[in-house]
């Protein structure tokens, strides 16, 4: 459907329209895995405005500058900052981000278990749901990722559930991912990577007209269901469990449509985009996060949706975002994680990540000097946001450079630096033939990332006390430590 259609109006009356009108729908529905339209009531909606928590979720590939204390560029190229607790100091690395010092943590130490032995370039998928994915693509399965166990509890709230984004779009491949979130079953769910189509979905698109689509045919996922049921009667048992994945991503969309009668007749938010280039392209690097982040922006600030995660760049050089470095005058991203040994290697590494705490930054400030709209303090006081990569020196899956912002009105206290790795932070650079890092057996084992993950979805108000492979909970981010 185009963009005019989209806008003008119908005389369908969502709430007219009985089941089977709906389930004709359906299949129209199944084609929404970006944002899944859920609703909620008034009353709920007015009891819970007043307390909105949000999350959102980043991720770049490749790793971070770690050259070796006896390294030159070790004071100023290296990611982590020097020192522990509340007395560290940023290298040039965080230039960018110092006037936001007290906004945000920087964490060492933490990784996923199962990722540890993994190549650097193959655990972007596992970054927020800490599964053993296995070995192969055979025998690949995931789990669901942190945005969508709170999706599951705010989701109804919003029009949209999450919205999911990355440079390069889609799904990817199993340990190439262009998404870092999974629903329930461990399924990718495509990211947006169109600006124009993102806020065309949000703030453009027509409800009478989505009433109109599911009104098309009367009984397709009531005919569809029916001749499962008989298919089923013939299948394996291992294609049986197949077919109820898929029956129960079915129920999943016609529970989503009914709840969308909610949304169907309520007026989307009205924002200005006078100020976006909505055609942008990665070949216009900075621009393009900009633009990406001040979607994000939008979705937060007018409550269309809680959730959000953006993958910055997909592993291993491939696809458009490894192009994102051009910005700073670099051809690509990847190629600076190999260059460090070359004369100024680290201090170009170092300053591609810099720029991008730079477009982080410029998106945690103007969260910062958002007044919530409808409550205390500001947006990102009522936001949590993690900023990080599933792999930190060259290629080593272990000791995750870590980012939390934001959470302040959930407690959370920062301007600190949770140095769990202590000095074994640093594993200096690579050379070819050199013996890879992540080859290596561990000086320190890190904490599981997903202690991490238990206390901020305990801060975002969800009830729970484990997450994948949890062992506990990390109660530092928001108690005095040092």
């Amino acid at each position: 459907m185009n963009y005019s259609e989209q806008n003008k109006s119908s005389s369908v009356n969502f709430n007219s329209l009985d089941r089977r009108s709906f389930l004709r729908g359906a299949g129209w529905a199944l084609t929404l895995p970006l944002f899944g339209s859920l609703s909620i009531s008034e009353a709920i909606a007015a009891k819970t405005a007043n307390n909105r928590k949000r999350l959102g979720c980043f991720y770049f590939p490749d790793g971070v500058p770690m050259p070796r204390a006896d390294d030159p560029a070790f004071k100023d190229w290296a990611w982590f900052p020097h020192g522990n607790g509340k007395k560290f100091t940023f290298t040039k690395v965080f230039e960018p981000l110092k006037p936001l010092r007290d906004e945000f943590t920087v964490l060492s130490g933490l990784s996923h278990p199962a990722g540890r032995i993994v190549h650097g370039h193959n655990n972007a998928d596992q970054f927020l749901t800490g599964a053993a994915t296995g070995s192969g693509d055979t025998d690949y399965k995931n789990t669901i990722s942190l945005d969508q166990e709170y999706a599951k509890h705010v989701g109804d709230q919003t029009r949209y559930a999450s919205l999911v984004m990355s440079t390069d779009g889609g799904a990817g491949t199993a340990r190439g991912a262009h998404t870092i979130s999974f629903d329930r079953n461990g399924k990718a769910i495509p990211a947006e990577n169109r600006p124009k189509r993102i806020f065309d979905m949000l703030f453009v698109k027509s409800n009478a007209n989505a009433a109109r689509e599911l009104a098309l045919s009367e009984s397709a996922l009531d005919d569809l269901l029916e001749d499962a049921k008989q298919l089923r009667k013939r299948l394996s048992s291992d294609d049986k469990k197949n077919l109820d994945e898929y029956l129960q991503s079915v129920r999943e969309a016609e529970r989503r449509v009914q709840k969308a009668k909610h949304w169907v007749n309520t007026p989307l938010p009205k924002v200005a985009a006078d100020h976006l280039n909505l055609e942008i392209t990665p070949n216009q690097p900075r621009e393009y996060l900009q633009t990406m982040f001040e979607l994000m922006y939008l979705s937060f600030k007018t409550d269309i949706t809680r959730v959000a995660t953006y993958q910055i760049g997909r592993e291993n050089g491939v696809g458009i975002s490894d192009h994102l470095s051009r910005a700073i005058g670099f051809s690509n991203a990847h190629q600076l994680s190999h260059e460090t040994k070359r004369p100024n290697g680290w201090k170009n590494f170092g300053m591609y990540c810099r720029f991008l705490h730079e477009e982080f930054g410029r998106f945690v400030k103007k969260l910062k000097e958002t007044p919530e709209p409808s409550g205390e303090g500001s947006i990102l006081d009522n936001t949590l946001l993690l900023f990080g990569s599933a792999s930190s020196a060259f290629h080593l899956s272990r000791n995750y450079p870590l980012i939390l912002a934001g959470g302040k009105n959930m407690g959370l206290e920062h301007g600190r630096y949770l140095n769990y790795a202590g000095t074994k932070a640093y594993k200096g650079g690579w050379a070819p033939g050199d013996q890879e890092p992540w080859t290596f057996k561990a000086a320190k084992e890190d904490l599981p990332l997903s202690n991490l993950f238990v206390s901020m979805i305990q801060r975002l108000g969800v009830e729970t006390s484990s997450f994948a492979d949890s062992t506990g909970k990390l109660d530092e981010i928001h108690t005095r430590w040092f």
